[in-house]
């Protein structure tokens, strides 16, 4: 029987905490704890409620072992907002989740790899340990000057977001399409309205545009980036009126010495 380990790997695809879910379905979290490291059984009552939650079949619960299946191979998978979908993923030798990172190289294939085990098992890894145990994160390289203060070349962590549906207006995600491969924008959230995303740039001079939610495999929420450039500095009102100020004021005092020379 596989209940143990799929309530946990389902539960790390959703990028939920034990608390969360516990909150979530009015179960303790010591309770959930024991379903997931295998020392108690759910009741059925329990269960029904855990995979109501997750969308995903009893049987397949108990018998199946989810984290070798990936996309469609689960019942009732699809690309609608809050569907299950399986992520293929690393750990390392104590059972924790990696980070993996995308080289710059491995950027183009990611798009028709993502899903594949063999594929994710052989990309970089590396831990954070700053970031939350109980998150899916990974980094990926940014190509472009669409994302300032993000520079070109720069690396953005993603936390992986299993429901579409909790994407927020405004934030910055990173998006794997099918016609674009990997994107990094700030995101809106259409998908009720119209099952598309409103994709735009911090930078001015490109144009907002939609994907269609059926073309994209993968939302990770913008945690962090490493650059290589040193971003420009954002100066206050009142820094910027002190400024002006200043440059006002030597600009009155050469006048002066201008007009003492002639």
């Amino acid at each position: 029987m596989f209940t143990a380990p799929n309530l946990k790997f389902l539960r790390k695809q959703k990028g939920l905490s034990q608390e969360e879910v516990s909150a979530a379905l009015g179960i303790k979290r010591t309770t959930l704890s024991g379903y997931e490291n295998g020392s108690a059984e759910p009741n059925f009552e329990n269960l029904i409620k855990l995979t109501d939650f997750y969308a995903v079949a009893i049987d397949q619960v108990i018998k199946a072992d989810l984290q070798s299946q990936t996309g469609g191979a689960l019942k009732g998978a699809d690309l609608s907002g809050g569907a299950l979908r399986v992520l293929a993923t690393t750990v390392d030798s104590d059972n924790n989740e990696n980070i993996e990172l995308v080289p710059f190289k491995a950027r183009a294939g990611y798009t028709a790899g993502y899903a594949d085990p063999e594929y994710i098992a052989v990309l970089p890894t590396f831990q954070l340990p700053f970031l939350s145990p109980n998150r899916k994160y990974r980094t990926f390289p940014i190509i472009g000057d669409s994302m300032p203060p993000v520079a070109d070349g720069s690396w953005v962590t993603g936390e992986y977001l299993q429901n579409w549906n909790f994407i927020q207006n405004g934030l910055p995600y990173i998006l794997v399409t099918l016609d674009e491969g990997i994107v990094f924008k700030t995101v809106y959230n259409r998908i009720e309205k119209s099952g598309t995303l409103l994709l735009c740039s911090t930078n001015p001079t490109y144009e907002p545009y939609e994907v269609d939610i059926n073309t994209v495999k993968e939302v990770w929420k913008f945690v962090h980036f490493i650059s290589h450039e040193l971003p420009e500095p954002n100066l206050s009102k009142d820094e910027i009126s002190d400024t002006v100020m200043e440059l006002q004021r030597e600009v009155s005092l050469l006048r002066n010495e201008i007009r003492r020379k002639k």
